[in-house]
């Protein structure tokens, strides 16, 4: 029983080594750049960028809810597409329960499209 700390503990050892060395040598890197790189900063280097384009206003813009219903409901039918597809490869090995709990889990799908579509979110006006 003595062996035992020293050995388990020795894994230990060498894994906080490892981790002290890659946080050393990350923190040396990023300290030498920051001693070793050229600063100097000018009214045009300290400017927002984006996109080649001269920030204009505030940056304040409202957006439309629908953008967000929309990607609501990709997110829906990207997961619905998450799940039937791998099980449309092996239904035929897990037998006929799984096909009726892959219509009842179409069959929810299937309501909220419709819902989505009575409701008007659907169309792009």
């Amino acid at each position: 029983m003595s062996g035992y700390p020293s050995e388990y503990g020795l894994a230990y050892v060498i894994v906080l080594a490892v981790a002290l060395v890659g946080a050393g040598l990350a923190a040396g890197m990023l300290g030498a750049n920051r001693f070793l790189r050229p600063s100097r900063p000018t009214h045009q280097k300290l400017l927002t960028y984006e996109s080649g384009v001269d920030p204009v206003g505030d940056g304040w813009a409202q957006v439309h809810v629908r953008y967000y219903v929309y990607a609501y409901l990709y997110v829906v039918f990207a997961v619905d597409a998450v799940f039937l597809f791998p099980w449309a490869t092996v239904f035929v090995a897990i037998g006929w329960v799984s096909v009726v709990e892959m219509a009842i889990f179409v069959a929810f799908i299937a309501v909220g499209l419709v819902y989505a579509w009575r409701t008007g979110v659907l169309t792009w006006t």
